[in-house]
């Protein structure tokens, strides 16, 4: 579902997940979006070089340490992440008022649990 309405601002699921994780104040450092995200270093690479592309972030060394690249939001990567967070809190509103409390807690006890086995296996 999250890609079928991502598809219609022409990203991706995986660029929305990004640009959610980005500090839209502060920016992050490139780094941190990786193990943030849970993903491999060379798809990080490909989808940021992406959205570049598509002018959604750039890429600006931190004030404070050279070394570090920051990965920054545009205006366009702004608005676009609106669009993300308004379509996951639409789409998890959708889902949730046909669950119970009891369900909805059961559902985060299963996918803690898996969080937990995912972290000892890396």
């Amino acid at each position: 579902m999250y890609n079928q309405e991502a598809n219609k601002y022409g990203i991706t699921q995986g660029i929305g997940f990004i640009l959610l994780n980005i500090d839209p104040k502060e920016g992050t450092p490139s780094t941190q979006l990786g193990p943030k995200m849970g993903m491999e270093p060379t798809s990080l690479s490909r989808t940021i070089k992406s959205m570049e592309e598509k002018d959604l972030i750039k890429r600006v060394k931190d004030k404070n340490d050279r070394r570090v690249m920051r990965i920054v939001l545009t205006s366009a990567g702004e608005r676009m992440r609106e669009v993300s967070r308004a379509s996951v809190v639409e789409f998890n509103e959708r889902i949730l008022k046909d669950l119970s409390k009891e369900k909805v807690e059961h559902f985060k006890e299963v996918i803690e649990l898996i969080d937990r086995h995912t972290l000892k296996e890396l």
